[in-house]
């Protein structure tokens, strides 16, 4: 008589797939480095502009203009990539806040089906990310893939999974590109 159970059949299985998606991250991160060293000159001025925050307001992209900008993409339920993305960010948070600069951070959504506002403000409040200098966007379909696009973004759909790199840009306070780090922990490529 068998004794053993369907969930432990599953679980090398479960964690096989686990890996595949690991892998298959941090080769997207290296296929972004590699695929984008030099993308055209891009400004803040010319990314799509209209997106909803995780409270379901209108938020304008222009409205960020004259200010710091370090912006980056991410979806709410990703347990690998994102978090380590997000990390960096609040470490970035604390070195402007150690030199007394302002910086507006801005992490568009992978996936706007799946990433609606509620589901960022959630994300907002469980990791206390709530500054009012934090925005969490979400676009039209489109409008995520031109932003990948123009800013380097590597992302794909694998079933229910986001699969992506980890890049985070900075724009300066005119609006111009200023700096890429393309694999999470790396500091800043400036331009």
């Amino acid at each position: 008589m068998w004794t053993g159970s369907v969930d432990a059949d599953r679980a090398p299985r479960r964690a096989a797939g686990r890996a595949l998606l690991a892998l298959l991250a941090a080769l997207a991160t290296v296929t972004a480095a590699a695929a984008h060293p030099d993308l055209p000159p891009v400004r803040l001025s010319d990314l799509p502009a209209s997106w909803r925050d995780d409270l379901g307001r209108t938020f304008d992209l222009r409205s960020v203009q004259g200010r710091a900008v370090v912006l980056t993409m991410a979806y709410a339920t990703c347990h690998r990539v994102c978090p380590v993305t997000i990390r960096n960010l609040e470490q970035l948070q604390q070195d402007f806040d150690r030199r007394g600069l302002r910086a507006e951070f801005i992490v568009v959504g992978y996936d706007p089906e799946a990433d609606d506002p509620a589901a960022w403000h959630q994300y907002r409040r469980t990791r206390h990310l709530t500054r009012d200098n934090w925005h969490f966007l979400v676009g039209t379909g489109a409008d995520v893939q031109r932003i990948a696009r123009q800013l380097g973004f590597e992302f794909w759909k694998m079933d229910e999974h986001v699969i992506h790199d980890s890049r985070i840009v900075r724009f300066d306070e005119h609006g111009a590109l200023i700096a890429t780090d393309t694999a999470a922990g790396q500091r800043f490529t400036e331009r």
